[in-house]
């Protein structure tokens, strides 16, 4: 140690050693480096494993929220629209909302949820934000059950917005279509025509859209022309509605569907 403090002689001696003897020294040191490595990296996958699982389950829950935030809003949407249609009607409204769908493909017929609570009854109109949709048939305490414009026992008189021309919109059994009945050939009535309640007969109120024609078809030898036209009213899709109260529709005798139009 004297000689090493007071002389420069070992320490070559020392570098020469130290550097022979440091792979040595990395070699003893391996197992543990590698013990600790491997620890660790089992550790950070096990923590990698639980972060992504639990990221995962937070996209799922957000992704849930986003999606009812969507439909939120398509609703939201769809009142206001429908706040807008009631500021358009004169009558008192009452807006309402599908509970139940018919599942018969043949009946087209929903359930809604107000009843004789409130004052709804038979014969009632019922519109969307886009057009007539159809009446109510029968009445319960918190429900009542509406047929549409489009099933196959429903006909509805209309009137071309054009030029008044007159006729009678019976469903097809389809949502998507009604057909005009007894329209003569010489019937002014284009593709492209808005349909409108006649107010005849007393069951719906005037002038709202029922539904816009769609194909007119004159065949030879025929009386009467093939006309069609597609539902302005949103059937398939509308889920809030209103019930007019319109006066007098309400005294409308309840005969059959054809002759209490």
């Amino acid at each position: 140690m004297w000689v090493d403090s007071h002389t420069p002689v070992l320490k070559s001696v020392r570098s020469v050693l130290g550097y022979s003897l440091y792979p040595l020294h990395q070699i003893a040191t391996t197992p543990s480096v590698l013990t600790e490595w491997f620890g660790d990296s089992a550790k950070s996958r096990h923590e990698l494993e639980r972060e992504n699982a639990e990221l995962s389950a937070r996209n799922l829950i957000l992704g849930q929220k986003i999606q009812r935030l969507i439909s939120l809003e398509t609703e939201n949407i769809e009142l206001r629209e429908l706040l807008g249609a009631a500021d358009r009607v004169s009558e008192r409204v009452v807006i309402s909302e599908i509970i139940s769908v018919d599942p018969d493909p043949y009946s087209q017929q929903i359930l809604i949820n107000k009843g004789l609570t409130d004052n709804v009854f038979i014969g009632q109109p019922v519109l969307d934000t886009y057009g007539l949709m159809g009446q109510v048939i029968d009445v319960l305490p918190y429900s009542s059950r509406v047929l549409l414009i489009a099933d196959s026992n429903h006909a509805i008189p209309v009137q071309v917005n054009r030029n008044g021309v007159r006729a009678i919109a019976v469903g097809s059994g389809r949502l998507s279509e009604l057909n005009l009945v007894y329209v003569p050939n010489t019937a002014d009535i284009k593709v492209g025509d808005l349909l409108v309640s006649s107010g005849l007969g007393g069951r719906y109120p005037k002038g709202y859209p029922v539904a816009e024609v769609s194909k007119v078809e004159y065949i030879p030898g025929q009386t009467f022309a093939a006309v069609t036209a597609s539902p302005s009213a949103h059937l398939d899709r509308s889920r809030h509605m209103l019930l007019v109260f319109n006066k007098g529709a309400g005294n409308v005798p309840p005969k059959t569907l054809w002759e209490k139009q």
